[in-house]
């Protein structure tokens, strides 16, 4: 076995390890093996937040693109991150978490549900959920097995991407299914330290093999110059505007929800406001410049991703192991909690709704739970190994139709009048709009703007949830003055 993945295996045995200690504190419940039964700390809900929301499309995705496209990329997606992110979690994951606790909700679908008084809009929400967390789930997925082809040897030598998917399915099943939330939490804590670490020392090592940044800009400023510039025309501007809509699908995604409902209080999320613009800088920072460095010994159009090339031409042996177990620790800490989001929403929301009501046991909660996320992870492995399309694609399409929700949730929490007429008319327009700009990016060449104008359709997206929900609630008869109340105490 060679250093590199002897360190891989080390790690995720590791991992695994931490994963099965969460299961001595399992209290046998619904609650606590889908929520951790409300206990998540401060230090723990920051890194497990952090990691969930750092996924390939990050790590693997921002340096590609950046390897393809220049320094802009980092304006596109890091910057707002750093910006929009804590503000969501401030105004919509600490209500959320009140709301959850108050309800005992352990979905959205749940919360809607309760909200409108609608089991209508329960099941359309679920069913839009579901699909645009496949394609979420699947860059996870993918993005290992070609961390670990290009790591073995690449396309002619390595060991074929689809082991690389599966060992790394199934060590996140494994903890997942055993310890649910409590286990996915300390694994994803372990992951964010690692990733982060070893993120700064990749980017030390590669950076000062080129003769510090300095140094290594300028060469790359001497060979494509274009690299380093950020467009300013309109078309780029309408570009990086609509991107500033996209990290507003943290406010949506079922992985971040589960994790804010876990909280132990509102307090618990101080540190996530205050400190994760400064790990999301670190961490965009870092993938795109390394991405940017790639280009001088590594031109485009290359097999496997960038990142991996610049640790094995960097590195070796151990140093190039530890690397390379950090870029598994930042897809696996957003696919493990994707995956136990994917079961419990399908257990909550369907299996115990629609089947059992009321009378489900919470052991059978937990079995469901369990069988639900593997019948998901594995029709994901499946897409996976037949999908062909970039990460950062996949990704960007994803984190649009999560972002065109947003206005529901915020019509939710902050509207009174809002109507489930309302909301289900947004949903429909952000699902129509999805598809038809989709179809059309199918036949694009390179990254879709709506009629080459620049703008993102994730722009369209948001406006057209807003005006639905807006003009629909407006016609439509006002909710039970009862019903409101319980939500705007």
């Amino acid at each position: 076995m060679t250093p590199v993945l002897a360190v891989i295996f080390g790690y995720l045995s590791i991992v695994f390890a931490i994963g099965f200690l969460g299961h001595r504190l399992f209290r046998g419940t619904g609650e606590d093996y889908f929520l951790a039964s409300r206990t998540i700390g401060s230090f723990v809900l920051l890194m497990t937040l952090f990691g969930t929301h750092m996924t390939a499309f990050t790590i693997l995705g921002a340096s590609g693109e950046a390897h393809l496209r220049g320094i802009g990329v980092f304006a596109l997606m890091g910057s707002s991150s750093a910006l929009i992110a804590p503000l969501v979690f401030y105004f919509v994951g600490t209500r959320l978490w009140w709301l959850g606790k108050r309800h005992g909700y352990l979905t959205q679908v749940q919360f809607f549900r309760d909200r409108y008084q609608s089991d209508g809009l329960g099941l359309l929400l679920f069913f839009v959920l579901i699909g645009l967390l496949v394609p979420y789930v699947l860059i996870g997925v993918k993005g290992g097995g070609d961390v670990l082809n290009a790591l073995t040897g690449g396309a002619e030598k390595g060991l074929p991407n689809w082991v690389g998917s599966l060992l790394m399915c199934g060590v996140i099943f494994s903890y997942v299914s055993y310890g649910g939330m409590r286990s996915t939490a300390w694994a994803n804590t372990f992951q964010t330290i690692v990733f982060m670490t070893v993120g700064c020392l990749a980017f030390y090592v590669v950076v000062g093999r080129y003769g510090g940044l300095g140094m290594a800009m300028e060469t790359l400023y001497e060979r494509n110059p274009e690299l380093v510039r950020i467009g300013w025309s309109r078309q780029e501007l309408f570009r990086m505007g609509s991107y500033l809509l996209v990290p507003l699908s943290a406010g949506v995604f079922p992985h971040i929800f589960g994790h804010c409902l876990s909280a132990r209080s509102a307090h618990a999320f101080r540190a996530t406001i205050v400190l994760y613009p400064i790990f999301i800088a670190v961490v965009w920072f870092s993938s795109v410049v390394l991405g940017l460095l790639g280009h001088i010994d590594f031109p485009p159009p290359i097999q496997g991703p960038v990142l991996v090339h610049l640790i094995l031409d960097n590195s070796g042996g151990l140093l190039a192991g530890l690397l390379a177990a950090g870029v598994f620790a930042a897809i696996m800490s957003s696919l493990d909690s994707q995956t136990l989001a994917a079961g419990t929403i399908f257990t909550q929301d369907i299996v115990h709704h629609y089947g059992f009501n009321d009378g489900l046991s919470e052991r059978k909660q937990v079995l469901f739970g369990r069988l639900l996320a593997l019948i998901f992870l594995a029709a994901v492995f499946v897409l996976a190994m037949v999908t062909s399309r970039s990460i950062f694609s996949v990704g960007v399409w994803s984190l649009s139709g999560f972002a065109g929700l947003f206005p529901i949730v915020v019509a939710a929490l902050y509207w009174r009048r809002s109507t489930a007429a309302g909301v289900i008319g947004a949903i429909v327009t952000v699902g129509g709009l999805w598809i038809l700009f989709f179809l059309r990016g199918l036949e694009t060449p390179g990254e879709y703007t709506v009629g080459g104008s620049g703008i993102m359709p994730v722009a369209f997206l948001v406006a057209g949830a807003t005006v639905s929900i807006v003009i629909l609630s407006l016609v439509t008869r006002p909710p039970d003055k009862d019903v409101v109340e319980r939500f705007f105490p």
